[in-house]
């Protein structure tokens, strides 16, 4: 009976960290919905943004306790980085109208890059992980299970949000973005 208890806290534990990185990638998925997004493209991030919610805790794992140090900070500058840089752009290109090519998630590198930035705090996480016994297939599935449908979750939210406001929804996206990116640095 023990047993069972400590293996019922421990995946009540692991899923709402889940939840909590999940949120992570809902907040950032209303800003890039906001600018107008197809069903289609909402499946294919929201597949990205649950494979890196599986990679990003493995490679963490994986890792040492002294990598994790060097790196912890490491990933989460480059990924508010990306958002700022991501978000930045968005404005502008909203701002400046047709002739400036918008921040584009259709393409591999803009997927990968949002997915990436939505999915390095994944990284600290399943280091952290590492130092306790846990069951690794259990984690990662949470992770990429609730990244992919909060994700989903995020996109369809902003998607009916920028509707409502129109043009505007890019440029607030953007701001979104470039809000969380800042913070990231912070």
């Amino acid at each position: 009976m023990a047993e069972l208890t400590e293996h019922l806290g421990q995946t009540m534990t692991i899923l709402l960290i889940a939840v909590a990185l999940g949120m992570d990638a809902f907040s950032l998925c209303v800003g890039i919905g906001m600018k107008g997004i197809r069903l289609l493209h909402v499946a294919k991030i929201s597949v990205a943004i649950a494979a890196f919610h599986v990679v990003m805790p493995l490679v963490g794992l994986f890792m040492g306790q002294y990598v994790s140090t060097l790196l912890g900070d490491v990933a989460v500058m480059i990924g508010g980085g990306l958002l700022v840089i991501l978000g930045a752009h968005m404005i502008y290109s909203s701002l400046r109208g047709e002739d400036v090519p918008s921040f584009n998630t259709g393409s591999l590198f803009g997927l990968l890059a949002f997915a990436l930035s939505v999915s390095v705090d994944s990284l600290s996480v399943g280091v952290s992980l590492g130092m306790f016994a846990t069951d690794l297939i259990l984690t990662v599935l949470l992770f990429g299970a609730m990244g992919g449908l909060l994700s989903v979750v995020g996109l369809l939210v902003g998607r009916r949000v920028g509707q409502m406001i129109g043009e505007y929804g890019e440029t607030f996206g953007g701001a979104v973005l470039l809000l969380f990116g800042i913070l990231f640095l912070i």
